[in-house]
């Protein structure tokens, strides 16, 4: 393989202050081997058209910024080696099952919203807050069973692979509902049946077909198809009053029982105006 080879990317552009219909554009790119797809949309702006719009921001697969369909496949662009994929040519589209707000930046509005609507973090009682009891101890066995679920970065890549919010708007999608179950295995947490309410709605876990798409494409090893499965078959036994209760973690009795703790003021400046 060369070091160094031109590579025809055919972009999807779409402005919706001048553009009718999104249409695709092709550029020739000089790729040598490590570079990233990321690496050559700013080799465009920079040397080819400045008008290209996307989304990106740490450049190591930790932020989800730059989540865009690449040769017909969800991912991350800073993730993805252009010559593990193509030498010739590539396609780039922005993420389905989003509205585009330009070029390859999709409006992901609409899965944060879904996101806050399964209340994700520990939900405890009012009460603690005001007399807190001790600090919870996890134990590794119990971390184990949902620390998988905890490195979603919210790219959007499960939903725009989702063949089901493809058809259907309304449902949820895997990201907000493997959230909800990283939350529901958590032994700290006491939510699980207000999140109930939203996952076992209608348009909650059991509209998923199990296309398992999701999981395919996560670029984090997520797996909401499993966790979608798995909170099914609680949602039943939740339904049926026959769920076994989840052991909750042992609170640590120290010196902070019982003080409610404001929050600290900020650090002077250390820097001279």
């Amino acid at each position: 393989m060369p070091n160094e080879k031109n590579v025809k990317f055919y972009i999807r552009r779409y402005d919706p202050l001048k553009d009718k219909e999104p249409y695709l554009r092709s550029y020739d790119v000089p790729v040598s081997k490590g570079m990233v797809v990321l690496d050559a949309l700013h080799y465009i702006r920079e040397n080819l058209d400045p008008s290209l719009a996307w989304r990106y921001s740490c450049r190591m697969g930790v932020c989800g910024s730059c989540g865009m369909l690449i040769n017909g496949s969800p991912t991350l662009a800073c993730n993805t080696q252009i010559f593990d994929i193509s030498e010739t040519e590539l396609t780039i589209a922005p993420l389905p099952n989003f509205r585009i707000i330009k070029d390859l930046v999709p409006e992901l509005s609409p899965m944060f919203e879904k996101h806050r609507e399964i209340l994700p973090f520990v939900v405890r009682e009012e009460s603690e807050l005001d007399d807190p009891e001790g600090e919870f101890y996890q134990t590794p066995e119990q971390l184990e069973e949902f620390l998988q679920f905890t490195f979603c970065i919210k790219c959007g890549c499960c939903m725009a692979a989702c063949p089901t919010l493809a058809t259907d708007p309304n449902y949820l999608g895997p990201q907000p509902l493997a959230q909800a179950h990283r939350y529901n295995k958590d032994t700290r947490d006491g939510g699980r049946k207000a999140r109930n309410q939203i996952t076992g709605s209608n348009d909650g876990a059991f509209k998923c077909h199990y296309a398992g798409e999701c999981s395919r494409v996560c670029p984090k090893g997520v797996d909401p198809a499993k966790a979608i499965q798995i909170m099914k078959r609680q949602l039943v036994f939740d339904f049926l009053k026959i769920s076994k209760s989840q052991k909750p973690c042992e609170k640590l009795k120290g010196p902070g029982k019982g003080e409610k703790k404001d929050i600290p003021p900020a650090p002077t400046y250390t820097v001279q105006e």
